[in-house]
């Protein structure tokens, strides 16, 4: 059975009774053309009514880009934060005229050089760095390199640090402030999410320090008593008991799902007062006994943000300032 022929901008033209010049001029929004709004309206119910969509290709002859942000995710569970990211930032490009697409996977499934050379993308955007021959690779083909998230900064100049290791400082301080001098970390059993982990202990440990080198007594100077905490209930009431008998009275966990974890071993030792925060801000969070602190951070401004990097690393004009920690806040509730 043969394959279905592609619809042209030729079968769009002659539907509409116009040149192949006035669909390209119609379709592409093309300025400086006279052409009357009925002429207009024809040849767009005929590219509707035939189901025409421009080569990318083509596209990409004509304009001298592609209109495509690639983004390459790592081999990382998709949770909630991420998630919202990657919807949000599609909507923000969107209105930029940009088309984005995520590609999940680890480098050891496909080289990266494949994939962006199959896309021929405007831009790439990495949550982790690139080694030197990739980068150089990707400037020579006229890719926009953007690395976001955990790139190290300064290196490519087209990067956006979100400081994970602010989210860390943004828990211990809450705990601090709330009475709690000993504090202890759940750290998740998952060594794929290590790469925001231990920013956000370093966090942790960053507001330890501070408040040891404020007070006499010293007595936040040794840090958090880090456990690792997998989501199970036997295995986390091992963790509580653990930080019980070290004096804890607060954990800053990695995120929502391993401090619901948190709460419900405490709740299986019959532990009360030991105070938790979380990161992200899970449905779950506000539906938790009792409900779970949180720290949150502004997808929506993060993503508008990184769409306006983007643009201009295309466009090549400087690169945007955010502030991050403007980004970042305390969801208050009853767990700390």
């Amino acid at each position: 059975m043969p394959e279905p022929r592609r619809i042209t901008s030729a079968d769009v033209a002659r539907r509409a009774g116009v040149s192949r010049a006035t669909v390209s001029y119609v379709l592409n929004a093309t300025p400086g053309q006279s052409i009357s709004t009925a002429t207009r309206d024809r040849v767009l119910q005929a590219a509707a009514g035939l189901g025409y969509a421009p080569s990318a290709a083509a596209r990409t002859l004509r304009t001298g880009r592609s209109d495509v942000v690639l983004c390459l995710l790592p081999d990382w569970p998709i949770g909630n934060e991420v998630g919202n990211l990657l919807g949000n930032l599609s909507t923000a490009l969107a209105r930029e005229g940009l088309t984005f697409v995520a590609h999940p996977g680890s480098r050891a499934d496909r080289p990266i050089a494949e994939i962006w050379k199959a896309i021929t993308p405007a831009a790439v955007l990495s949550f982790t760095d690139f080694s030197d021959d990739e980068t150089e690779a990707m400037r020579a083909a006229g890719v926009a390199l953007v690395v976001a998230l955990l790139g190290r900064a300064g290196r490519h100049g087209r990067e956006l640090e979100v400081p994970q290791q602010l989210v860390g400082t943004r828990q211990a301080e809450h705990l601090l402030a709330t009475g709690h001098a000993r504090l202890g970390y759940a750290y998740p059993d998952d060594p794929r999410l290590q790469i925001f982990a231990e920013p956000r202990l370093a966090g942790v440990r960053t507001a330890l320090a501070a408040v040891s080198g404020r007070s006499s007594s010293g007595a936040s100077a040794a840090g958090p008593r880090v456990e690792t905490v997998p989501l199970d209930v036997a295995q986390a009431a091992v963790a509580v008991e653990r930080w019980r008998a070290a004096g804890v009275t607060g954990v800053c966990a990695y995120n929502d799902e391993v401090a619901l974890a948190v709460l419900a071993g405490a709740r299986a030792l019959s532990v009360t007062g030991l105070a938790v925060i979380g990161v992200d801000d899970i449905p779950a969070a506000r539906l938790a006994v009792p409900p779970l602190t949180t720290v949150t951070t502004d997808q929506r401004t993060l993503a508008a943000h990184l769409a306006t990097t983007i643009v201009a690393a295309v466009s090549g004009r400087p690169t945007p300032v955010l502030r991050t920690a403007d980004l970042i806040r305390v969801v208050a509730r009853e767990s700390a």
